[in-house]
């Protein structure tokens, strides 16, 4: 018996050893695996947020374009104004109007005809502020007050020009 004793005792210390060394490996195995867990999930969670961010990049610049345009649009209208005083003599009355002619242009292209508006003026009003008032075209519902143009016309030939 004693033989055997020292027949088996090597194998026992054999098997025990490779189980014990069977366990250590796979506890190493599976620090391992969760390793690569933990920096596959880290490394997905940075896609997935630049992806986002790449996207919401992409919005903003297309709005950014949107918004430029349409500025660029709006600035193209613009209003040419002429004004120019008409004087009524009649046999007891005497009046003085103001004649303010608008249109509406969209680069050089006219969009509309000229709308005529006469205001009568009284002595010692502001015929500056009589004209921008009663505009049917005002500029800075168009385009804004950072886009205002306004061009003169020369006045008809025989008529006094205000300023």
């Amino acid at each position: 018996m004693a033989a055997m004793l020292w027949i088996l005792l090597p194998l026992f210390v054999a098997a025990g050893s490779a189980l014990l060394s069977f366990y250590i490996m796979q506890a190493r195995l599976e620090v391992a695996v969760s390793k690569e867990r933990e920096a596959l999930a880290e490394a997905n969670a940075m896609l997935k947020s630049s992806v986002i961010v790449s996207e919401e990049k992409v919005k903003a610049a297309e709005e950014t374009a949107t918004r430029r345009a349409f500025d660029q649009f709006l600035g193209d209208f613009r209003v040419e104004e002429r004004h120019y005083m008409r004087e009524n003599k009649s046999m007891f009355l005497n009046r003085k109007a103001l004649v303010l002619q608008e249109r509406l242009f969209f680069r050089n292209i006219p969009l509309s005809n000229w709308v005529e508006h006469e205001m009568v003026v009284e002595e010692g009003s502001d015929l500056r502020n009589l004209a921008k008032s009663c505009s049917i075209f005002s500029t800075r519902s168009l385009a804004g007050p950072d886009v205002r143009e306004e061009r003169m016309l020369a006045p008809r030939p025989g008529l006094e020009r205000t300023a």
